[in-house]
């Protein structure tokens, strides 16, 4: 996501190194953000909510620390990607070296000149693997499931490109909202909704001309050949992992791995990987969301029970019999290959409006009526049923039934769906 794209609107940056900025930089931003806007004595970090009950018209929340508080709206602003998902191998408590997910990523740990294994070949292992082929001693990727990779550029913004930024509010707003960049994502949601379009017919030519003119080894180009369509799992873009995995340091593993021992990781086809690090880039648990939190809404119903089949939330922002709850980024919400702030900004415009009906007395509870949901679900799954990503591959955008889980139309219409409620749909309570 371009850097300029991946902040808030309120709060432009002019300072981003490059189009891409790497991980350190994104933090440093939301660190400022908080800062300028004095956020820091509102927040409290580390700090696990357990439980969340809807009694006498407010929402009793408790923390794991004992911590007890009441409030008249919750904001679950949990996001998608944050339990990690640790894969299930014999033996990986038995690893002499040091093992992490990525997500939990150990930095006291030293990578120059180590033999580094990569378990995992989502976006994040293939940035691991791009960022580490130059300075491990050996790097193995283990692939389980090849992946099409977008080719990209990342080019640096020079200093007077910065200086531009800080002198004309109007070009750094430009920037923020490029319109080519627009132009692009609303192609790649139609493509997605659309798998036979012509969009997505260039989508597959850009990918399969960046294997075949990117990796040399004919051998080694087929096992890096996915064996579905393009975008059927997240699509990844990458400016050089072509390149960073034809390093002659860096292997890639595809057989099977049959345990991790003391020294490395085996293989099926019993060969010992030696390795002083172990990284799982192994993905998340995506259809949690606010869960473990016990969350209990009117009349005693558990949002577990709610969602035993899968998650869901009308137009993914709120759920029937949880009055004056609403999600950022919940489920069935566009997560992919945009910017997930702008999303939240959208959601968040949607929202207050709700809010506005029980803070100007309209109303005491306010939450999406049960057949509007049933209706959404029924429409969405339809839809979703007919994307790319319901073409024939398993994916994290999966439900448990093998339903894609995300928003299945284009991003222009889920603006417009975000721009107001539509009052027919929620049930307001005096």
């Amino acid at each position: 996501m371009p850097s300029h794209s991946y902040t808030y609107s309120f709060a432009p940056n002019p300072d981003w190194s490059r189009h891409l900025p790497p991980g350190p930089e994104v933090q440093a931003y939301f660190a400022k953000v908080t800062a300028e806007y004095k956020l820091a004595d509102s927040i409290r970090f580390n700090e696990e909510i357990v439980s969340c009950v809807f009694e006498d018209g407010q929402w009793q929340l408790k923390s794991a620390s004992g911590i007890e508080d009441r409030a008249d709206f919750v904001i679950g602003a949990t996001g998608v990607l944050h339990h990690p998902k640790f894969p299930q191998i014999p033996g990986a408590d038995s690893f002499e070296g040091a093992l992490f997910h990525s997500a939990q990523w150990d930095h006291s740990v030293p990578l120059d000149g180590k033999r580094i294994g990569v378990i995992g070949n989502g976006s994040t292992g293939v940035q691991i693997i791009s960022a580490l082929a130059s300075r491990a001693q050996k790097l193995c990727h283990f692939q389980r499931t090849a992946q099409w990779i977008m080719p990209v550029e990342n080019p640096e913004f020079s200093e007077a490109e910065k200086q531009a930024f800080r002198e004309d509010a109007e070009l750094l707003h430009r920037m923020q909202n490029d319109e080519t960049l627009n132009a692009n994502i609303e192609r790649f949601t139609q493509a997605i909704v659309d798998p036979e379009s012509e969009a997505m017919q260039q989508i597959e030519a850009y990918v399969k001309s960046n294997l075949e003119n990117s990796v040399t080894d004919p051998e080694l180009r087929e096992r890096l050949r996915p064996n579905y369509r393009a975008a059927c799992k997240r699509l990844i873009y990458s400016p050089d992992y072509y390149q960073a995995i034809q390093h002659p340091n860096a292997q890639l593993v595809t057989d099977g791995i049959e345990c991790i021992e003391p020294q490395g990781v085996r293989t099926k086809d019993g060969v010992l990987h030696e390795l002083d690090v172990i990284v799982f880039a192994t993905g998340f648990h995506a259809d949690r969301f606010m869960r473990p939190m016990n969350v209990v809404g009117r009349d005693g119903v558990a949002l577990n029970h709610v969602w035993s089949v899968r998650p869901t939330a009308y137009m993914a922002v709120s759920i029937p019999d949880f009055p004056n709850l609403f999600m950022l980024n919940g489920p069935n919400g566009p997560v992919g290959n945009f910017s997930l702030i702008e999303i939240a900004e959208l959601q968040w415009n949607y929202i207050s409006q709700l809010i506005e009906k029980v803070a100007g007395g309209e109303c005491r509870e306010v939450s999406a009526s049960r057949e509007a949901l049933a209706q959404f679900d029924r429409e969405r799954i339809a839809a979703a049923r007919k994307t790319i990503f319901g073409t024939g591959c398993n994916s994290w955008y999966l439900d448990a039934e093998g339903v894609p889980a995300t928003w299945p139309w284009s991003r222009s219409r889920f603006a417009e769906e975000m721009q107001a409620p539509k009052l027919e749909a929620f049930e307001l309570v005096s």
